[in-house]
């Protein structure tokens, strides 16, 4: 039986990229349940409470992504170097590699939770602009969220890695586990010993039994980190025992030169997500300033509500983008140029149709799914509203995603940072506070500066990838000679 990696140097195209990317592609959509199911729970506390909590949920999950994305860009970077080593048979260069990501991943870590714990208030407050009830909660939730990051980083890194060397299944499959444990744990921690609506006080008995209080919005925060921390030990325990991978290597302090090139590579992807994130926040606070008051929070709370589906589907798209990553670097590893090509091309209409399928599910159910997190007629209109002229431009907006870490599987980071810049500096920001705060063209106008921005990534990326020499960055030397030469 040939192995992941003959398949992926050897197999016929199309079909290796169905399977390997559609339990990514899965797994990635199970990334964004964790928040689903915080919201969906959330949607469940009494009325008052409803609005307020769904709107800081909104705010905390997209300034957390910005740790997240920092992390993912560090793993993205460690996997790019070790798909490329795998593909060249340079089982020392694998090792050292993972191992040092790994001890740049937990510093990263460490880092998130200091600001977790000293930084809330004036990043939810200050920054953001929130008001009200709204800036309460999301300090609160922040706090923990931010905090506890390092588990969501951790596990990213390490499925990132097995994805790297050849495995989908598996780190997908155990995503599915954590989620199910995610939602008992939140049913436990947000409702307690009760009120809670049937069957919603499922777990109230152990609650009593166990003195575990009704925390509301700050229990979900603290299943989502447990949850993690539960599935953090089978995703090791596979990555240790199947690919060596997490594990020191003969070489386990901090090896600066390695450390230094990760860097060089994963900074650039980095700063694009963030860009990316920071754009979505930068809608999020045009929202919050222009459209609210400290009594009526509604468009806020409406943000709050596509921020779901709007990540679902760009996580959809990181996981096709993470296939892509993935035979382009085996292959260029493997010296297979034109192979490494076809398979960002491939791997972003499989995408494309991924997202047809999302957008058609949105416009025929959109309203019942949102009505399950909240049922109040203002914010479900403006969501919609939203989803009516954003949603279509998924399509654009995940096909760049795609091809923009097809070229990071080449190691040309810095041509996608350009790209997003661009987008976001120069088209996204400008057209957004124009619509806004000069032509008065409200909440619609906004929505519609938003999809146009996910149709001109696509254009960008399309053009950059078709035209610009990114497949002539072949990969270095193998990293155990570097590492040699550090030494």
């Amino acid at each position: 039986m040939a192995s992941s990696s003959d398949r992926i140097l050897r197999g016929k195209l199309g079909w290796e990229i169905a399977r390997f990317g559609t339990p990514l592609a899965l797994g990635m959509a199970l990334q964004t349940t964790f928040n689903l199911v915080d919201a969906y729970i959330l949607a469940q506390l009494p009325k008052d409470e409803v609005g307020p909590a769904l709107g800081a949920l909104g705010i905390c999950d997209q300034i957390a992504a910005l740790g997240t994305i920092a992390s993912y860009a560090l793993s993205t970077a460690a996997a790019s170097i070790v798909s490329q080593r795998h593909g060249a048979r340079d089982d020392e260069g694998t090792r050292h590699a993972s191992w040092q990501s790994t001890l740049m991943v937990l510093a990263l870590g460490a880092v998130f939770a200091f600001v977790g714990l000293f930084f809330a208030r004036p990043i939810m407050i200050d920054v953001i602009g929130a008001k009200g009830e709204v800036a309460d909660l999301g300090v609160r939730y922040l706090r923990v969220i931010v905090t506890g990051s390092f588990t969501m980083f951790l596990l990213l890194h390490l499925t990132s890695l097995q994805r790297a060397l050849g495995s989908a299944k598996t780190p997908a499959s155990l995503l599915v586990l954590g989620n199910v444990l995610n939602f008992f744990l939140a049913l436990l921690l947000v409702f307690g010993p009760g009120p809670a609506p049937a069957p919603f006080g499922l777990c109230a008995p152990l609650a009593a039994a166990l003195h575990v209080p009704r925390m509301g919005m700050l229990g979900a925060a603290w299943a989502t980190i447990l949850a993690r921390l539960v599935v953090l030990v089978p995703v090791a325990i596979v990555g240790v025992r199947r690919f060596r991978v997490g594990l020191p290597d003969a070489q386990p302090a901090p090896d600066l030169a390695v450390m230094k090139r990760i860097a060089a590579i994963g900074w650039p992807t980095g700063a694009q997500f963030v860009l990316r994130i920071g754009a979505g926040l930068f809608v999020n606070s045009l929202v919050a300033r222009f459209f609210t008051t400290d009594a009526d929070q509604s468009a806020t709370t409406a943000m709050g509500l596509v921020f779901r589906l709007d990540t679902m589907a760009t996580f959809v798209a990181m996981g096709w983008g993470s296939a892509a990553q993935t035979f382009v670097g085996q292959n260029l590893g493997a010296k297979q140029l034109r192979r490494a090509k076809r398979s960002g091309w491939v791997t972003a209409a499989f995408d494309v149709a991924s997202n047809v399928a999302i957008v058609v599910l949105i416009f025929a159910f959109g309203e019942r799914v949102l009505r399950l997190f909240d049922d109040d007629d203002v914010p479900v209109r403006i969501a919609m509203l939203y989803l009516w002229i954003v949603a279509p431009s998924y399509l654009g907006l995940g096909l760049g995603v795609v091809l923009g870490n097809a070229m990071t599987g080449a190691g040309a980071t810095r041509v996608t940072l350009v790209v997003d810049a661009i987008v976001v500096l120069c088209v996204q920001a400008p057209l957004c506070v124009i619509a806004v705060a000069y032509a008065g063209a409200g909440l619609a106008g906004l929505f519609r500066c938003v999809a146009a921005c996910g149709w001109a990534s696509a254009i960008a990326y399309a053009f950059t990838y078709l035209r610009v020499p990114w497949l002539k960055r072949l990969p270095r030397a193998p990293l155990r000679a570097e590492a040699s030469v550090a030494s």
